[in-house]
Formats: structure tokens, sequence, C-alpha cells
């Protein structure tokens, strides 16, 4: 259990597992929460993030309230190619109605906690549309450094902008 320097939120992540579909579907299959990402994912899309979600060691976790034990979010990170080095990407989605309560922040730190302890990448990337003002601040308010802005092929076919916010996982904690 973390209490999120960033607000009240009391949140702990736990491995993505097979009972979790449901809790994907409101995070990427519902048009507001995918504003910013190119819409909502399809139903087939959402069944192949499903089971790679749900393997072991997918590094993808499901964000748990403490109080409710209920499932309020998505955040995970995976290893990328960026710049011809290899990183890890950090994203995260949490349910409209616990937004504002530091719950991205609380379960992301969580997620930086894991991603440092396997001790493989120096740097952990996210990569908000510019138009994202929340993930930006959180960015920000995490101790990411910005970058700059790049053009990404997101959704397939779809060009997107989005900022570079960059985490030194070797930096002292």
């Amino acid at each position: 259990m973390a209490a999120s320097p960033l607000g009240r939120a009391r949140v702990r992540i736990e491995a993505w597992g097979e009972g979790d579909l449901s809790l994907l579907q409101k995070c990427v299959g519902d048009p507001a929460m995918m504003e910013h990402l190119g819409g909502p994912e399809s139903p087939e899309k959402i069944a192949e993030r499903q089971a790679r979600y749900a393997r072991p060691g997918s590094r993808q976790f499901k964000i748990v309230d403490d109080a409710t034990g209920e499932g309020v979010g998505w955040v995970g990170y995976w290893e990328r190619d960026w710049r011809g080095e290899q990183v890890y990407e950090i994203g995260w989605s949490v349910l409209p109605a616990f937004q504002g309560r530091g719950v991205a922040g609380s379960a992301t730190l969580q997620a930086i906690a894991k991603a440092r302890s396997e001790g493989k990448r120096r740097y952990l990337h996210a990569y908000p549309s510019v138009d994202n003002a929340p993930s930006n601040a959180l960015c920000s308010k995490l101790g990411f450094e910005l970058d700059r802005p790049h053009d990404f092929e997101y959704p397939e076919g779809s060009t997107m902008r989005c900022n570079d916010w960059r985490f030194d996982l070797f930096a002292t904690a």
C-alpha cells in the first residue's frame, strides 16, 4: 500500500491477471479514456492486449484501491528501442471516477520502483500527447525530464504528436 506524494490515494499495483478484462475494456475501450490515444480500441484489439498483459512477467499491473480492493486503472512498462538505445516506455490509465486523487502518481511511482529494481535499463520514457495536460503534468511532478515533442505513428496509420519525458532509473532514488 502506498500513499501518493501527489494526492490522497492509497493504491497498490498487482500483476495483471486473467480476470482483468473488464477493467481493460473500461480503460482502452472507452472513447473518453482514449481521447489522447486515437480513440477506443476494438474488442479484438482489447482481447489481444489482455492476452499479452496476463502473461507472467508482462510488467503490466492493475491499480487497486486499498480501501475497496477495486481495480481502478492500469500501469505498465515495456522495452523499446528509442534513438538507438534500449529503454523502457511507461504508460498508465485511471478510470474517471478515480482521477484527480493521486492514483496515477502513486501507481506510476510503484511501477518506476519495479523498473529500477530490475537494473536492466537506465532510462524510462513516457510519451503523452502534447495535448494531454494531466499526463504531461504528472511526468513533471514525478521528476521526468522533458526533451521535446516527437511524431509517433499511433494508432497504426495515424500520426500523434507526443512529448518525450525521460526518467533516469540509475539516479539516486
